[in-house]
């Protein structure tokens, strides 16, 4: 992937009031300690090299595509039925999971991510919604396992576009004592730009949403833009994302 440690950073971690607004008593939200800060707070102001990054995101809609396919996949980009491969840009997708344990923020092994989204023509899988017509296709839907560093990885492509929505991909996280997040990435407009001039997405025309005009996206607060960047071979974007949960 060409990523290490060096690379984390600690995202902006909420105050407690803003965090239970934003997401509603999920499961990433840590107890609050005796100050009137939570944990996750804590850990932020006095940890700077984390093996993970201890990150408390907003939760987002699961929107009305998400099919539990049930499909344990790295590469997601054929359709398992008929072979067929999604054109588009390769897009390569770490997720690494961390859990808040004490005071400390270690990795989650053995969650359940789920990563779903359209294909470069704004198309979803396994779906009659809007008339896209694939029910039975599974293309870029499936799962990973976390390991024992808490990663997750998916080789997909770069999304396109459809005329509702800005650019993006969802997720879902599940452990095994059964708490569910839920959410949606989104991309720097400078990286959907360069992507979008490229064959085949440039075949579509201007993409009419973007991050500013999606409710979803505005809502996020800018915490679950994707930091795509080119792979060193030149020929496609990885990115890593870090998310904390609190599963006690």
């Amino acid at each position: 992937m060409g990523f290490d440690d060096d690379d984390l950073t600690i995202g902006t971690i909420y105050s407690r009031r803003k965090a239970l607004a934003m997401l509603g008593g999920a499961v990433v939200l840590a107890a609050c300690g005796g100050d009137g800060t939570s944990d996750l707070e804590s850990i932020a102001e006095t940890n700077s090299d984390l093996p993970l990054g201890c990150v408390v995101r907003p939760a987002l809609s699961e929107g009305p595509i998400f099919v539990d396919e049930q499909a344990n996949r790295s590469d997601i980009r054929t359709d398992p039925l008929s072979g067929s491969m999604s054109e588009g840009t390769p897009l390569t997708v770490t997720f690494r999971v961390s859990t808040l344990d004490g005071t400390t923020c270690d990795a989650l092994a053995g969650a359940q991510v789920d990563l779903w989204q359209c294909d470069a023509f704004g198309v979803y899988s396994d779906t009659d919604f809007d008339n896209m017509d694939t029910v039975g296709q599974q293309f870029l839907r499936g799962h990973q396992i976390t390991d024992a560093s808490g990663a997750a990885t998916f080789i997909t492509i770069y999304p396109g576009w459809y005329p509702s929505r800005a650019v993006h991909l969802h997720f879902k996280v599940r452990t095994d004592s059964g708490e569910e997040f839920t959410s949606q990435l989104f991309f720097d407009p400078a990286t959907t730009d360069a992507v979008f001039a490229t064959a085949p997405y440039n075949t579509r025309g201007e993409r009419p949403v973007r991050n500013a005009d999606d409710g979803t996206a505005v809502e996020s607060g800018d915490q679950m833009i994707l930091n795509a960047q080119p792979t060193s071979s030149g020929d496609g974007y990885e990115a890593i994302f870090d998310i904390t949960l609190d599963v006690a």
